[in-house]
């Protein structure tokens, strides 16, 4: 893990400097552009910019400068936070068939519907398919759940869902039914199994990896929405390319 955390840190620009290199992250701010520039290219620690900055003879500038300075620290610590969290996930990546088949890390959440309702367990990752002859590659959501009930649900869609968690249910997105099944009968309710996979083309999982993703899987009788983080799709996507 360490080498591939290493391999992530390297791309944003971030290992083997001995100080921290802000230029990159963002342009700086108008009109202490031409301060900001000379102090980085003195290419001194965080605290040593901080220093040279309150050099500066004009205390507004000072102000301007300082605050460009920390926020540029921020970034550097949330990019190398993020990094550190991405390459878990894909450490969790789990390669087969010769390089062509990539199964994510499986997330497990319990849920209940009300405060009476029976718990129920949902199960979920991404998996993906290399085509040898030409590079691409498919990806699938794999979507289980069990519940309790005096009937079962025959989940039959999926929609995808916004930030805002609106779900698009007017343009239902067709699934693959994996697996069925009931056990632990009584005379009034069983528990079942659904097992789905919903499919997602390379791009579309590309695209949605700054946000995340959010699906809700759908039947007539209940709908049930689960969340892939931004962390989990790219690291996901690090390994399965």
């Amino acid at each position: 893990m360490k080498n591939f955390l290493q391999m992530l840190l390297l791309s944003i620009g971030l290992v083997g400097c001995s100080s921290i290199d802000y230029a990159e992250l963002t342009a700086p701010v108008s009109p202490s552009n031409f301060q900001i520039d000379r102090i980085l290219a003195l290419n001194l620690s965080h605290e040593g910019s901080i220093i040279e900055a309150n050099k500066l003879m004009d205390p507004a500038l000072v102000s301007i400068v300082v605050k460009e300075l920390e926020s540029r620290k921020l970034k550097v610590e949330n990019a190398t936070i993020e990094a550190e969290n991405v390459a878990i996930y894909a450490e969790m990546v789990k390669v087969s068939n010769g390089n062509l088949k990539f199964v994510g890390p499986k997330i497990s959440e319990i849920k209940t519907r009300n405060m009476i309702g029976k718990p129920e367990n949902l199960d979920y990752f991404l998996l993906g398919f290399k085509d040898k002859n030409n590079g691409s590659i498919q990806h699938k959501f794999n979507f289980s759940i069990t519940y309790t009930s005096n009937e079962k649900r025959n989940y039959s869609s999926a929609s995808y869902c916004d930030k805002w968690d609106g779900c698009d249910s007017e343009n239902p997105i067709d699934i693959a039914l994996i697996s069925s099944k009931a056990f632990g009968c009584s005379s009034y309710e069983c528990d079942y199994n659904e097992i789905m996979e919903l499919t997602l083309s390379d791009d579309f999982l590309r695209n949605n990896m700054e946000e995340g993703l959010s699906i809700s899987f759908n039947s007539k009788k209940a709908n049930n929405k689960v969340t892939l983080t931004s962390l989990y799709i790219k690291g996901y996507l690090s390994i399965a390319n």
